[in-house]
């Protein structure tokens, strides 16, 4: 697979693959075999995606409420241990919001709750520094420059190697990146065929050398009747490569910019291994506008 960079010169650079794993959805509460999650890390790596992306409020809330909090991050890892990869994964992960009962979610985004995400997630993680840690979305009910003086101290802790924002704007993301410098190094904002407002994070990012991770790429494109009323191009593209609507929606992001590195999710062997094959489908400049404007 084509890669693409996470890093610079003060902190690493790191060459991921160009198509990474959203992992929000892994659970083990029934509907997923263990044997498939094995096999979809597995198909997932042998296809060159190396950047997986987890969260410590990431779990199936609807069954464990607040007891939720962390159990991604520990099936993940355990995941990881069981078939002796940890070595081939860039493993990033998110703090800041938390789980409550009756499956929802809360965000908090005062220091000392950010401090003690990371120690959590370390444990949970089962590893001595956090490649990637991002900070998960902004608190309205904290001020942003407390937040980012938090990221500045745990950017100094030596707990994490690197700093991510997520579902930040572009003053927000200038911000962080005047307090934080190189310690910054990527923001996820939702972008997609049906969500296309983060185009203005996406030219901060390449402007600052940081990459963008477009969480749920493949927004608008999983229900046949939606696609065809709202997002036509991306299935007649598809029907003229031969391959599907999603790998065309990963390709068209690829091409938004060289910093975007989509992390769609997946469940299944088949369905990350049709990610992953967007890495190497070269659209046309015509598919691309006519996209563009779908």
């Amino acid at each position: 697979m084509h890669t693409r960079t996470l890093g610079n010169d003060t902190v690493g650079r790191v060459e991921v693959g160009a198509i990474g794993l959203g992992l929000m959805t892994f659970d083990q509460t029934g509907h997923q075999p263990r044997e498939q999650l094995l096999d979809t890390v597995r198909a997932a790596l042998d296809a060159g995606i190396t950047l997986f992306d987890t969260a410590d409020a990431y779990g199936p809330g609807t069954e464990l409420g607040a007891d939720a909090q962390g159990e991604n991050e520990k099936l993940i890892a355990s995941i990881l241990d069981e078939l002796g990869v940890r070595d081939r994964v860039f493993l990033a992960t998110k703090g800041g919001a938390f789980r409550i009962d009756g499956g929802g979610w809360d965000i908090d985004g005062r220091p000392e709750h950010l401090h003690r995400a990371v120690e959590a997630s370390l444990s949970r993680l089962g590893v001595e520094q956090i490649a990637l840690w991002q900070h998960h979305r902004p608190d309205p009910k904290v001020d942003f420059a407390e937040t980012i003086g938090a990221l500045v101290e745990i950017a100094g802790s030596g707990k994490v190697r690197m700093i991510g924002l997520s579902n930040v704007d572009p003053e927000q993301i200038r911000a962080a990146h005047a307090a934080l410098g190189d310690s910054l190094v990527s923001v996820q904002n939702q972008f997609s065929p049906k969500f296309r407002s983060s185009r203005p994070e996406i030219d901060v990012c390449a402007e600052l050398g940081l990459a963008f991770l477009p969480w749920s790429p493949l927004g608008g494109l999983s229900d046949a009747k939606e696609l065809a009323t709202h997002h036509p191009a991306f299935q007649q593209v598809a029907e003229a490569h031969g391959v599907s609507a999603q790998q065309v929606a990963l390709a068209w992001e690829l091409a938004q910019s060289p910093v975007v590195i989509p992390i769609p999710g997946a469940k299944r062997p088949q369905s990350v291994l049709d990610s992953a094959a967007a890495a190497d489908l070269e659209l046309t400049r015509d598919e691309l506008a006519a996209l563009d404007q779908d």
